[in-house]
């Protein structure tokens, strides 16, 4: 189990990154800790998946982002990949010291906005996890297309 520096213990290391996100003091903190938190769960997401071969290089051989990649391996989860990478240049100005570009009002949003990406995360593995005991019926529901 790990503790945040709030006193809270939180056994998984998703629920951990939020809750260290919630107990940073300053905003600019909490807004960093929260961008983390997405990312560990977008690579949560990832994992397992089935993927096309060399899907996380691009073609230099460079590594890719994870909000480039989550759209093509998770369709269901474009939209918060398309969010998450549209606060990558504020996420690296703040880390880069900018920490004024951040209110309370933001950090408080982005940590909202990361619990709903879990569990959208969450019910698209529950839907998966049903569909796959079920022999794969039922795939084309989400993004797939139906043969």
């Amino acid at each position: 189990m790990a503790g945040t520096p709030g006193g809270r213990v939180v056994d998984d290391p998703l629920g951990s990154a939020l809750a260290a996100a919630e107990d940073a003091e300053q905003p600019a903190q909490r807004y960093l800790l929260a961008h983390l938190a997405a990312l560990r769960i977008a690579a949560e997401a990832l994992a397992g998946r089935p993927r096309r071969r060399g899907a996380l290089h691009s073609i230099d051989g460079t590594h890719r982002n994870v909000w480039a990649v989550l759209p093509e391996v998770a369709p269901e989860l474009g939209e918060w990949a398309e969010y998450f990478a549209a606060l990558q240049l504020k996420r690296q100005a703040v880390a880069a010291g900018a920490v004024g570009l951040v209110g309370e009002r933001e950090a408080d949003d982005l940590i909202r906005d990361v619990r709903a990406f879990r569990a959208a995360v969450a019910l698209g593995r529950r839907w998966r996890a049903a569909a796959d005991a079920r022999g794969g019926a039922g795939r084309a529901g989400l993004g797939g297309a139906a043969s």
